[in-house]
């Protein structure tokens, strides 16, 4: 099997082997910034192996965090100002040490012409990102700061397939656009309920509800 294949199991063998001999490589080291606000995206990205965190940056340096991008799965917004060679409008760090491919932009076309595998990837893709920044628009419009700090939280323990978060507050207030006091009270409280453990470096997540 393609190497491709093995991590984007839909991939027709003739769409892994054109995307094979046109795209590019890359390791990237955490922390390295791939993306950045009113960049021109020349390439779609898509992740062989490791962790991707996509975000809004304001002109103070403010972050919001939007969503993660793991194993299988292609930047949604890199297709969309590719595509339309638009700048982009987001951030994106690696979390971990990943490995992406990046398939150029002049390849674009010539992939959704001929194979009918990557337009049903491309159109999943839009849905499953479209429906995932709906879950956090819901959350920021319908719901208090200790609500959205459990969401935040189930989705990096979703992510990391691991109850034991290596966060700090600090990174916690960054992501949810907030200051650390409030996460750190809104913790202790979680924490007094029994829902997770706070220790020095980290968080050890007991039971949410409905988890």
């Amino acid at each position: 099997m393609n190497s491709i294949q093995k991590v984007f199991h839909e991939f027709s063998e003739e769409l892994a082997e054109s995307i094979e001999k046109v795209s590019i490589y890359k390791s990237l080291e955490t922390d390295e910034v791939l993306m950045r606000t009113g960049q021109y995206i020349k390439s779609t990205i898509l992740v062989l192996k490791g962790c991707i965190k996509v975000y809004r940056e304001d002109n103070e340096g403010n972050e919001f965090f939007m969503y993660y991008l793991n194993p299988g799965q292609a930047c949604a917004i890199s297709m969309i100002c590719a595509a339309k060679m638009e700048t982009s409008r987001v951030m994106a760090k690696v979390v971990e040490p990943t490995e992406v491919i990046m398939i150029p932009i002049q390849k674009m076309n010539e992939l959704m012409a001929n194979h009918k595998s990557w337009y049903e990837f491309v159109i999943d893709t839009y849905k499953n990102r479209f429906d995932e920044i709906l879950e956090v628009v819901d959350q920021i419009a319908f719901s208090n700061m200790d609500e959205r700090l459990e969401f935040y939280l189930k989705r990096v323990v979703k992510n990391n397939s691991s109850k034991l978060l290596n966060i700090s507050h600090q990174d916690i207030a960054n992501d949810i656009n907030t200051s650390r006091e409030v996460v750190s009270r809104l913790l202790k409280k979680m924490e007094q309920k029994k829902w997770l453990i706070l220790n020095r470096n980290s968080i050890q997540i007991l039971q949410f509800p409905e988890m």
